[in-house]
């Protein structure tokens, strides 16, 4: 029987219930971590609960994140998603409050589900989104509840054939995709999107940046235009439950396959597999 962990209690999803005046309903105040996990272990969880934990002091939430590892994996196990790969899911939302004021509600609610996740394909067809980010937002780098603008760019980009959609900001800078963050390969260098673009601090995409190191790849955190999007040999996105994921098609160009995408690709799954092999 599927459960899932709310507020420290473990419940069937049809007696999960929500206050109709909280404020994640009602107006998307809350937030959310998407943890990748392998034979039954949460990998990179360390990372994860750090950025949820800077996100919930940016909105002066007060929270305890230190058991949530144990529970994630308690979590996979009453799901029977001890083998294989599986999705975690940790939301907060604020509960019920003044509009205006962020301050948590007494019935905010804290909660985690898990599901099976299937192999990612190792590359997307992608576009430029017509629509932009705002780098100067308040949610700018939160892993906000409020995803709706992804959902739609998202759905406009599938509409157009295309299966993830890249934003530029407001300041015509490279940024993210709708679900991941994105890299470019030029002349063997890597460049990636500063976080003043307003994208999120993907872990993936610091993992990435760890593993090119120590592979000896150049990297650069940067602002990138247009023109270094169209003049690149290879892009690849990255996320946590898709990790490294090359980019075969872009607008109306083919993308050659690119070495140091597979080079990361390879790097990265070892690097699950080593998470995934660590005493809980």
């Amino acid at each position: 029987m599927t459960r899932i962990w709310c507020n420290g209690q473990w419940i069937d999803p049809l007696d999960f219930t929500i206050a109709p005046t909280d404020r994640g309903l009602m107006h998307g105040l809350g937030l959310f971590e998407t943890i990748l996990a392998v034979e039954g272990r949460p990998v990179f969880v360390g990372q994860h609960m750090e950025r949820f934990a800077r996100g919930c002091e940016r909105l002066g939430w007060p929270v305890e994140t230190t058991d949530l590892a144990a529970v994630m994996i308690d979590l996979l196990q009453h799901n029977h998603l001890g083998t294989g790969r599986a999705r975690i899911r940790l939301a907060l939302t604020a509960g019920s409050g003044v509009m205006g004021d962020p301050s948590p509600g007494g019935d905010r609610l804290l909660w985690m589900t898990a599901s099976a996740a299937a192999e990612p394909p190792p590359t997307a067809s992608v576009n430029v989104s017509p629509f932009t980010r705002n780098e100067r937002s308040p949610l700018a780098g939160l892993k906000c509840a409020s995803y709706a603008e992804n959902h739609l760019a998202l759905d406009h980009a599938r509409r157009l054939g295309y299966e993830e959609t890249l934003f530029f900001n407001n300041s015509g800078h490279l940024c993210e995709a709708a679900t991941s963050n994105v890299f470019l390969v030029t002349g063997g260098t890597l460049r990636t999107p500063s976080l003043d673009s307003g994208c999120l601090p993907g872990i993936t995409r610091a993992v990435v940046i760890g593993l090119a190191a120590r592979l000896g790849i150049p990297c650069m955190e940067t602002r990138l235009s247009s023109d270094d999007l169209r003049a690149s040999d290879g892009i690849f996105l990255t996320s946590s439950t898709r990790g490294v994921m090359g980019v075969s098609r872009f607008n109306q160009r083919d993308m050659p396959s690119c070495g140091i995408t597979a080079t990361l690709r390879k790097a990265w799954d070892e690097a699950i597999r080593a998470e995934a092999g660590k005493s809980p």
